[in-house]
């Protein structure tokens, strides 16, 4: 087995017809549905609706009752997608078994996973650490869009960027959300001291200007700020429609996520996609 530093990186960017798998549950079908068909629909990809549930712990009457709720929620979701994205092909499913887990194996053969928070956004203090959201985003195959029950502002689409590889993917991630969403992008780069902001400034124009070379229509910005990288983006989001990162910074290909991408997931307002298992970002409206 290779080590961690000789890990191979993943395969590039998901074959054509991957769909966009999004995670069914009780508390955040509706919100994840929309969502997950909106991404489809820009990308010219289908979705696949996939709601599990462990019927080996049931007895009797709540296995039935169970069924009878799952199909209850994908048929909610169903309705809401064909209202919001009539034109986006839908294929639905209902599996035995972990959601995790069978998201995580699904996510290889996926352009993209949602999934609900679980209200995680709301609850600064109550965050367990097998929430599934926090689950799938640590250990999917793909970017991981975890969806907010409360609709975001039309704001920015917001991008943290600290330099490395795996940030530069996300950044190219975030130019192709903005454009499809058809909002600015807000690149966001952290620096420890104020001496390093005119530098570094200059550093995150040239990469933003070089990743969004093609991408002319897509207006964006730049902002160099001293402090706390999870605090600076989770602040920042509060306005944003979207915000982007990558799982790990220094070792993207790797299990887990790194502190700046676990801080704003839980804590951000905004939706949140963490980009994994990519080595370049998918191109605007369709594969």
């Amino acid at each position: 087995m290779a080590s961690a530093s000789e890990a191979p990186m993943p395969a590039d960017n998901r074959a054509g017809d991957a769909p966009v798998l999004a995670g069914i549950g009780p508390q955040d079908a509706l919100p994840v549905a929309r969502v997950a068909a909106k991404v489809a629909a820009a990308q010219r990809r289908d979705v696949h609706l996939l709601h599990a549930f462990n019927w080996a712990a049931m007895e009797g009457p709540a296995v039935s009752g169970s069924r009878a709720d799952a199909e209850r929620l994908i048929s909610e979701a169903t309705e809401a997608i064909r209202l919001s994205e009539p034109d986006v092909a839908l294929t639905t499913e209902i599996v035995e078994g972990s959601a995790v887990a069978n998201l995580v194996r699904r996510s290889e053969s996926a352009f993209l996973v949602a999934v609900g928070d679980g209200g995680m956004a709301h609850c600064a203090r109550c965050i367990p650490a097998d929430s599934p959201a926090v689950q799938v985003a640590a250990r999917a195959d793909c970017p991981v869009l975890v969806v907010r029950r409360e609709p975001p502002p039309k704001g920015p689409v917001l991008v943290g960027v600290d330099g490395s590889p795996a940030a530069e993917i996300a950044l190219a991630w975030a130019f192709t959300a903005a454009a499809d969403l058809g909002a600015r992008l807000l690149s966001i780069r952290v620096v420890e001291r104020q001496s390093e902001i005119e530098a570094t400034t200059s550093l995150l124009r040239e990469l933003v200007g070089r990743v969004g070379a093609g991408r002319p229509q897509t207006p964006a910005e730049c902002h160099v700020v001293c402090g706390d990288p999870g605090s600076v983006l989770i602040d920042q989001s509060r306005s944003a429609q979207l915000t982007v990162v990558s799982a790990r910074g220094d070792q993207p290909w790797r299990g887990m996520l790194g502190a700046v991408s676990q801080a704003v997931l839980y804590h951000a307002p905004s939706p949140v996609i963490v980009v994994r298992g990519l080595t370049r970002a998918p191109v605007i409206g369709g594969p």
